[in-house]
């Protein structure tokens, strides 16, 4: 899908309560919840050991770790949008919710769905949360469902 540009506040809040876009598909690859494990210390082994997956788990495939997932909504939301409105910066600034409805086995690919909900002013700017729902492909439930909040600053 081709990234969308919006390029004012107004264009913004004309999108609150509309789904905005859809991301690209991104393969989500046993090197990469291998580095994440690493990363994080967290090498349990339905995420590494790819022989006792093999054996053990349904399908037969390690799964990737719901906060790897979760970390890579940044990319995938900035697939779907470009906010080109002059900010000094833009910042995670938490989540409302978090669910993880299905297992990612290694090798699936996953995107985002793209939900504005909301876009408030506080005083250094503006605050958007962000209904996202990460699909896997050819599988009916989704892998995450969040809703994430990022404020931009003036």
């Amino acid at each position: 899908m081709a990234q969308r540009a919006i390029n004012s506040i107004e264009e913004l809040r004309s999108l609150v309560g509309q789904e905005v876009g859809v991301s690209d598909w991104l393969t989500l690859d046993q090197s990469r919840i291998n580095a994440f494990a690493e990363v994080t210390e967290d090498d349990q082994w339905i995420h590494v050991d790819t022989d006792r997956a093999r054996t053990e788990l349904p399908g037969g495939k390690t799964i990737a770790h719901g906060f790897l997932t979760l970390s890579l909504l940044s990319i995938l939301l900035k697939d779907v949008v470009r906010v080109n409105v002059p900010f000094k910066n833009a910042v995670n600034y938490g989540l409302n919710r978090v669910r993880f409805p299905s297992p990612v086995p290694a090798g699936s690919e996953i995107r985002a769905r793209c939900s504005l909900l909301s876009v408030e002013d506080f005083g250094g700017g503006i605050q958007l949360c962000w209904a996202i729902s990460v699909e896997l492909k050819d599988v009916s439930k989704p892998a995450l469902v969040a809703e994430w909040v990022v404020r931009y600053y003036r």
